[in-house]
């Protein structure tokens, strides 16, 4: 199975003001605890932390694409929900259309449902 990209925004790009009792470090120990999990179910993620700023972001996103072969997306809650990242979520989506064909969108609802969206689409190496 080739590798499964995790893309969400940086801890530091979320407006926690929306986020009632969240903050960047209790997001980043949640986002940590999830990567964690999903190594030892047996999930092979390549994590892609992206900038709010879309140039930077596309950037990103090309490199963690060129250093690691993907064949399906998990796209975090907070870069595809918060109406002000419309416009970055839409181009992540054309770029991985255009840098790996054929790839495989799945979606969660926080770090803790990851799991779940990915075994929709593709299954652990194990």
């Amino acid at each position: 199975m080739t590798g499964i990209l995790s893309l969400g925004l940086h801890p530091s790009a979320i407006d926690y003001s929306r986020y009632p009792g969240l903050d960047e470090a209790t997001l980043t120990a949640r986002i940590a605890a999830g990567e964690a999990d999903l190594h030892d179910q047996g999930f092979d993620i390549v994590p892609c932390q992206v900038s709010a700023d879309p140039d930077d972001a596309a950037q990103t996103v090309r490199d963690c694409v060129a250093a690691n072969p993907v064949g399906v997306v998990m796209i975090g809650a907070g870069l595809r929900m918060a109406a002000e990242h419309t416009l970055l979520f839409e181009r992540l989506v054309n770029l991985l259309n255009e840098l790996v064909p054929g790839i495989v969108f799945c979606f969660n609802t926080s770090p803790e449902t990851t799991a779940d969206a990915l075994r929709r689409w593709t299954h652990p190496n194990r």
